[in-house]
């Protein structure tokens, strides 16, 4: 009997320390999820299984997402068309600016005395053409006005030419007009002078942009533009100005 009764009692301990053993672990997974659900402010605090067991809601594996937040997040996204509205470039004539135009077509000249081209020359050209090297800056500008400036590629085949400085000309590494190291793809000669300077894109661009400006001027000059239209020749000048002032402030167009 007392050996019996021993035998039960050691059974008895053994199935106690096993149930202390599983109450352990069984609170340590709480724990865990509890720190789980701290740490993780998604995962809703309602679909955890109480600790006391007053809630039936069973536990799911994975991630749940909680339906009122979620519609509250997609119910403050700003909707794209209303936030960008459709933007489309517009122009409008310069009532003051268009006058002067009218007045220079009647009676077209090239001198930069008349209140048009004054305004031109002081708004676009001067600025285009204002380099490092000023009096070259100067140069080209009398050359353009008077039609003697050339621009040619730097591989363009021609008679041997004798230079001036080559601190004053340049090379194909360093452009004349703004003293910088820059690869020169074209350069430029005055008249029939046999010194070329070598000239950076950038800078080749603002000299074009200018050459341009003159050439369309002076077909109007000429009688060579047969539109009817003053609007409409007024608009060609202004894209010719608009590509004098991007030239000035920056971009140009470069030929691979």
């Amino acid at each position: 009997m007392v050996r019996e009764a021993n035998v039960k009692q050691a059974n008895a301990e053994k199935q106690l320390k096993e149930a202390l053993g599983k109450i352990d672990v069984l609170q340590a997974e709480v724990q865990a999820l509890k720190t789980l659900v701290l740490s993780s402010p998604t995962s809703p605090l309602g679909e955890l299984p109480s600790v006391g067991g007053g809630s039936k809601t069973p536990f799911r594996k994975g991630h749940s997402r909680n339906k009122s937040t979620s519609s509250a997040i997609m119910g403050t996204q700003p909707d794209p068309s209303a936030t960008q509205p459709i933007v489309r470039e517009c122009r409008e004539v310069d009532s003051q600016l268009f006058s002067d135009f009218k007045a220079w077509r009647e009676e077209p000249t090239l001198e930069r005395s008349c209140c048009f081209l004054e305004r031109v020359y002081r708004e676009d050209i001067y600025p285009c053409l204002t380099f490092s090297k000023c009096e070259l800056g100067s140069a080209i500008l009398e050359a353009v006005e008077q039609n003697t400036l050339s621009v040619e590629p730097v591989g363009f085949q021609t008679l041997p030419v004798v230079k001036a400085s080559a601190v004053e000309c340049g090379g194909p590494k360093k452009c004349a007009l703004s003293g910088q190291t820059k690869t020169c793809k074209h350069r430029i000669k005055f008249g029939d002078s046999s010194n070329y300077y070598y000239v950076s894109p950038y800078c080749r661009y603002r000299i074009t942009a200018v050459c341009n400006f003159f050439t369309y001027i002076r077909y109007i000059h000429q009688g060579l533009v047969k539109q009817q239209d003053a609007e409409q020749i007024f608009w060609e000048v202004m894209q010719l100005r608009r590509e004098m002032s991007l030239a000035k402030l920056g971009y140009y167009k470069d030929q691979l």
